[in-house]
């Protein structure tokens, strides 16, 4: 029973770090992309040579790897509604990195996300 509870935490820990690789990832983008001005849909492709881009690119191929190792540890019912979180955490990296302006109306759907989560994990 031990290892059980055991490997639950270390099962949402690592779910967790997928969550943060996939919002560094975005704030990456994000940030490369202001830096080149943005894209169309014919000059996407050239942003994978800015080296922000890049990186997160990598980041995301990091959170996929991740993934595989919360989906074989964890059920999907479970694990990926939990992953909403990455919604919570880029919102709040929005207002803190790149100053958005969030609406009241937001904020509570933030709270609902994780009222969510809570009862998901409850179990």
């Amino acid at each position: 029973m031990q290892s059980m509870i055991k490997g639950t935490w270390v099962s949402y820990f690592i779910l967790m770090l997928n969550i943060i690789f996939l919002v560094m990832g975005q704030m990456l983008f994000k940030f490369g992309l202001n830096k080149i001005g943005g894209v169309s849909i014919l000059t996407a492709w050239k942003a994978v040579f800015n080296p922000f881009i890049f990186t997160g690119l990598i980041l995301y191929v990091i959170a996929t790897l991740l993934w595989f190792v919360v989906l074989s540890r964890l059920p999907l019912a479970v694990a990926y509604p939990m992953q909403t979180l990455a919604y919570v955490l880029g919102i709040i990296m929005a207002v803190l990195l790149f100053h958005e302006q969030v609406s009241l109306i937001k904020w509570f759907g933030m709270l609902v996300i994780i009222v969510g989560v809570v009862l998901i994990a409850w179990e």
